[in-house]
């Protein structure tokens, strides 16, 4: 009997998490009740998991509820959850039931986890590729969509789980074999309410046997200097000194694992660029910790490509490139975007979540050839182009769509420009979410294309 059964639980969010944790609380015995603020959610959720109880709206939880699992964006100050920490109901997140019902089984699968501002999905989809390359039965879950509790009911051996800083902050518990953080830049301090809260939730994944954090990044490197890990390991994309990986001489080479080892060349990963590499890297690490060989490692990471609006080329229209990056959804992504090309028209806008675009104006203001500016924060952002990038035209679209943004680019583009898609801001102000935005973007130059 494991510790679930006959105790109720009471599922906070009737989303995708929400589902999955319901069913997979059922399967261990407890009885559920769902909660949320949309009756079609709720609806939906009881026609395709019978058994749970529904309840609309709840600021309380029931008296007899045992625990919480909240879907990871709700803020521990919701009414409902603050309601039961009060009265000494314990709150967790799905990723931290995943791991508790993962350490009632006699073989546990092995957690390798990746944090970070930016390229966490491309970094579990490189680690998910290298262990398949080594025949391990693993999978990538967590926050690139696959629910963990999915991926454990499947029976996976290794999970890559990507973890956003919602669901560390409610994973108290989770201690991976492995764990990197990737980058670290100012993001959803609207939800953590400071950059420090942010990063120490952040801090979560070092934990585990072995820590792993961006050599180039300081704020990473201190947080694993404090981190309770084991070992410790960097990755830079210099040279690597003793216990970590790095580039030398366009090779990927880990001084970590054992002696010098040359994993695979550099102009063999996707994406090009040095996020791709400081990605390919961090997967690297994750994968050699776990034992991977150097072979599987260099053809996983041959075989893996991203995912869709992640630096895409949708269509060269005149001589100018039309680049898709609707993923990079806060000014840290945007700025790597905008780094990989020299003349640059910069579509922008949308949440901004608290974070300030100032430091990404002030540095990329020389390859920006014009900017255009749509969103709940266009005005934000155009006062930084304004203070930091004067020579730069800048056209701020009320009630604009994307098609707009698109067309207004092109006019100030000229040949050999690239008209960048870069948000540097979440999509929900305008669109349900980044793979939307993404979508409308490449519509929208398929016009030019047609026309």
């Amino acid at each position: 009997m494991g510790y679930l059964s006959g105790r109720h639980v009471l599922v906070a969010g009737a989303g995708v998490t929400g589902r999955s944790t319901a069913d997979a609380l059922l399967a261990a015995g407890a009885t559920v009740t769902v909660t949320d603020r949309s009756p079609e959610r709720l609806a939906e959720l009881g026609a395709h998991v019978p058994g749970v109880t529904l309840l609309a709206a709840a600021d309380a939880p029931p008296v007899d509820i045992d625990l919480v699992v909240t879907s990871p964006g709700w803020r521990p100050d919701n009414p409902l959850l603050a309601a039961a920490a009060a009265a000494g109901t314990e709150v967790i997140g799905e990723v931290e039931l995943a791991w508790r019902m993962a350490r009632e089984l006699a073989d546990p699968p092995t957690w390798l986890a990746v944090t970070g501002t930016n390229g966490k999905t491309t970094t579990v989809g490189m680690l998910e590729s290298i262990l398949r390359a080594a025949g391990i039965d693993a999978v990538a879950c967590g926050n690139v969509g696959l629910p963990v509790v999915d991926a454990l009911l499947a029976g996976r051996r290794v999970l890559a789980v990507e973890l956003s800083s919602f669901q560390l902050y409610w994973s108290p518990s989770v201690r991976p074999l492995a764990g990197v953080i990737l980058n670290l830049a100012e993001d959803h301090l609207d939800w953590h309410g400071s950059m420090d809260a942010y990063a120490q939730a952040k801090a979560r994944v070092l934990t585990g046997d072995v820590g792993v954090a961006n050599a180039d990044d300081p704020l990473v490197s201190a947080l694993l200097a404090d981190a309770p890990a084991r070992a410790h390991v960097g990755f830079t994309l210099g040279t690597p000194d003793e216990g970590q990986l790095g580039v030398v001489d366009g090779m990927v080479v880990d001084r970590a694992f054992g002696p010098d080892t040359v994993l695979v060349a550099v102009e063999e990963i996707r994406p090009v660029g040095p996020p791709g590499v400081a990605d390919a890297l961090a997967a690297a690490a994750l994968a050699r910790a776990h034992g991977v060989s150097p072979e599987a490692v260099r053809d996983g990471l041959r075989a893996f490509r991203p995912g869709e609006h992640r630096a895409v080329v949708v269509a060269e229209v005149d001589g100018v490139r039309y680049v898709n990056d609707s993923k990079a959804t806060n000014p840290h992504a945007a700025g790597a975007s905008l780094r990989s090309h020299d003349h640059v028209v910069w579509i922008a806008g949308g949440l901004l979540k608290g974070a300030s675009v100032d430091d990404l104006v002030r540095a990329e203001a020389h390859r920006l050839r014009g900017v255009v500016l749509i969103g709940a924060d266009r005005e934000i952002i155009a006062a930084a182009v304004r203070a930091y990038a004067p020579h730069v035209p800048v056209h701020v679209l009320d009630d604009a769509t994307m098609c707009d943004a698109v067309h207004t680019a092109r006019t100030l583009s000229q040949a050999g420009d690239v008209v960048v898609l870069a948000p540097a801001a979440a999509s929900m102000d305008m669109f349900r979410d980044y793979a939307h935005r993404g979508r409308a973007f490449a519509e929208a130059v398929e016009t030019l294309v047609e026309s």
